[in-house]
């Protein structure tokens, strides 16, 4: 069922006009533009309200890329992340790169290492385009690896009614060489029937554990609604199969235990009003399928924009477990700059 819905998208981005924008965290380069260098920081305190409570400075990314357009047709996009709080032993690491082929406006070609195209928050959100400090607990722990080798068909972009991305990827992450021949197979269908309203959805079919024959197969729900300064947008994501949790977590995070079936969702809502003052508010739950584990987050932020580059975030995490509850309770202050 799902294949025929992407055949379907595909067949129908063919009638559709429009440059299919890239998968990559910046835009893409101006078409006359060879070499255009972009990057953003993202300092950060927190302070961790545990037993015994816990405070620190950090960098939650650090990260330095270039783009540009080569004739005729060809495009490339290379980033660097260079936080020692991501990598674990202080050094730079290749996070993208990937050559685009740009003949079609429908189906735009890119082949190299790129973001998972799964998932609202994970596939279409940029690092920097957060509304939290943090992303869904879902996709973190969820959609792994996050970044990855492979071929992504894509096409469509906000402002036309349908946008797609279609992948074949090694799935054992950027930092590891294949060990099998099967690939996983991720999708994403986005419909944008009015100016205010975005639905979609995402599939993926996973080989983690290839040498068993096991598979892991995930889906995603998502929408978003926009009425003048307010935005609503929420995704739920349901996870089932083999793992292997040696791979990480998102941004560095560390991968938790979890079941045969897995689910979890999130809801945010956020309003800007004329003092360049964001409030934000987010709901999620994380069921990890497994000793009746689940987590219920709730986000209470605040987003500042001094202007369009920098942006000073700040957001309470108010935390409940069960079947035991534990004192992780956190406040985290985040300072970005892109340029």
């Amino acid at each position: 069922m799902m294949k025929h819905i992407f055949l379907l998208a595909f067949a129908a981005l063919l009638l559709l006009p429009g440059k299919a924008s890239a998968q990559g965290c910046e835009e893409p380069a101006d078409d006359d533009q060879m070499i255009k260098m972009f990057g953003y920081l993202q300092t950060e305190y927190n302070y961790q309200f545990k037993d015994e409570a816990e405070s620190a400075f950090n960098f939650r990314r650090a990260r330095l890329g270039a783009t540009g357009n080569i004739p005729y047709d060809f495009s490339y996009y290379v980033l660097m992340e260079m936080s020692p709080m991501i990598s674990g032993n202080g050094s730079a690491y290749l996070l993208d790169a990937f050559i685009s082929y740009n003949r079609w406006e429908w189906a735009k070609i890119s082949v190299g290492s790129f973001k998972n195209p799964f998932s609202m928050d994970l596939g279409g959100t940029a690092c920097s385009g957060l509304h939290t400090i943090f992303r869904s607990r879902a996709v973190d722990q969820f959609i792994v690896p996050q970044r990855d080798m492979g071929l992504m068909i894509l096409g469509g972009n906000r402002e036309t009614f349908l946008q797609y991305r279609v992948a074949f990827m090694n799935g054992v992450g950027t930092l590891n060489h294949e060990n099998n021949n099967k690939k996983d197979f991720v999708g994403r269908v986005i419909l944008h029937p009015i100016d205010a309203l975005y639905v979609g959805g995402s599939y993926r079919k996973a080989y983690p554990l290839a040498d068993e024959g096991e598979e892991r197969t995930s889906y995603a729900l998502e929408g978003e609604f926009n009425l003048g300064n307010f935005k609503l947008l929420g995704e739920y994501i349901y996870d089932e199969g083999a793992v292997d949790r040696s791979l990480g977590g998102g941004c560095g995070g560390e991968l938790l235990p979890i079941g045969d079936e897995r689910k979890g969702a999130y809801v945010q809502a956020m309003y800007m009003t004329q003092f360049n003052i964001q409030p934000v508010f987010k709901y999620e739950f994380f069921d990890a399928g497994i000793d009746d584990y689940r987590e219920d987050i709730m986000t209470f932020g605040v987003n500042y924009f001094f202007n369009d580059w920098t942006r000073l975030q700040v957001n309470y995490l108010y935390r409940a477990e069960e079947p035991t509850e534990v004192k992780d309770d956190g406040l985290y202050l985040q300072l970005q700059v892109r340029f």
